[in-house]
């Protein structure tokens, strides 16, 4: 074992203790305005797909080897070329300066100092050039497809020039779903924190607040493009030499599309539960998909992973990474960039634990015989 460091925080009497998520997630939901909460933890519609993902990983065994040398284990990977930690990395999420007022640039150094990706939201609430100088680990943009095609190249110009690595392009968002904890709260991005890489004028909507109505939401139906096709993937293909990443996709059909149309990577991913409710989890599309794809591209899990056994299951299934959402931005909330960090630490901390006990001292030791899912006796490799 290398000996990644447990996350500790110090107590009233100078103590160290461990930390564990719940814990992390205990505090955010203490410090954090109840608007806030809501917008981070919420889901779509009746909220089913907030465990669906936890309970599909939590559905998966693992078939343990034995008398396999693990007495040392190394977690390091690589992802389109960016050299990893751990198979982990951050998923986007929108507006961390709501969870802390160093926002994006504490999340980068958060990544950067436990070797993790940090994929970046367009409506991040830090600019661009800020993430990139404070980052010391690889950076991938997150973007949603906006009517005004001139914004989205201006971010990926920006994006290039800052050292970003990829772009992440989400697909299963044309809108924003209806998220009732939003709209009850009348949710709006409150003053003083906005998406500070796009236009002021077409963030607008996000910031008028409404009764009964969520102003995230009624930014997607006016900025969205809910018109683009398979066939659009050749402009953004044309206007930049950076890899294009997938998010969203739950289908080994749309997998096999994503290959053809000539994309580097598909995140497995339902949005955190915040799009279409009543979907399949992404732990139960992930083995579909990395069949569809056939080593064609890269697969990241995106959705449920809460401890380092998640982050083997996936890779018994065949991803090549887990992002990681909430769990981060809890750790923001309690102690910034350290907090945050400190979540990492955890997982990365347990996933090589549950290498050595597993018998696989390597990433490229995890397999489809590794696992056991329901119904079945275990998969073949």
């Amino acid at each position: 074992m290398s000996g990644v460091p447990n996350p500790l925080t110090s107590t009233a009497n100078g103590e160290d203790v461990v930390l564990a998520l719940r814990e992390y997630e205990a505090a955010a939901k203490e410090r954090l305005p109840r608007p806030v909460w809501d917008f981070f933890e919420g889901g779509s519609g009746t909220e089913s797909m907030l465990t669906a993902g936890r309970e599909a990983l939590d559905r998966i065994r693992l078939r343990p080897r034995c008398l396999v040398d693990v007495s040392h284990c190394d977690p390091r990977t690589e992802l389109l070329g960016a050299d990893l930690a751990a198979p982990l990395g951050i998923a986007p999420m929108a507006y961390h300066r709501l969870a802390h007022d160093e926002g994006e640039v504490a999340t980068a150094r958060a990544a950067g100092g436990t070797g993790a990706l940090f994929t970046v939201s367009m409506f991040a609430s830090r600019t661009l050039e800020d993430i990139g100088a404070a980052a010391t680990g690889p950076l991938w943009l997150q973007l949603y497809w906006l009517k005004r095609r001139d914004l989205l190249v201006d971010l990926i110009r920006r994006a290039e020039t800052a050292g970003f690595r990829a772009l992440v392009l989400t697909v299963d968002a044309p809108r924003v779903a209806y998220r009732p904890r939003d709209a009850a709260n009348g949710f709006a991005v409150p003053p003083g924190i906005r998406a500070v890489n796009v236009a002021h004028d077409v963030m607008a909507a996000s910031h008028g607040g409404r009764d009964g109505e969520s102003a995230i939401a009624r930014h997607s139906r006016e900025q969205f493009d809910a018109s683009i096709t398979w066939e659009d993937l050749a402009w953004l293909r044309e206007v930049t030499s950076l890899p294009v990443v997938l998010k969203g996709v739950l289908t080994g059909e749309d997998a096999e599309l994503a290959v053809k149309h000539g994309v580097s990577g598909l995140v497995v991913s339902n949005h955190g539960g915040r799009q279409l409710d009543f979907s399949r989890s992404a732990p139960d599309a992930l083995a579909e998909i990395v069949d569809a794809v056939a080593g064609r591209c890269a697969v990241v899990l995106d959705g449920g992973v809460r401890h380092g056994a998640d982050i083997a299951k996936a890779l018994c299934l065949g991803a090549d990474a887990v992002m990681v959402g909430r769990p981060v931005l809890w750790g923001l909330a309690h102690s910034g960039a350290e907090g945050a960090a400190d979540v990492l630490r955890l997982l990365t901390g347990e996933f090589e634990e549950v290498m050595a006990l597993m018998g696989a001292p390597t990433v490229a030791g995890f397999e489809r015989s590794g696992v056991v899912l329901p119904g079945c006796a275990h998969l073949s490799a």
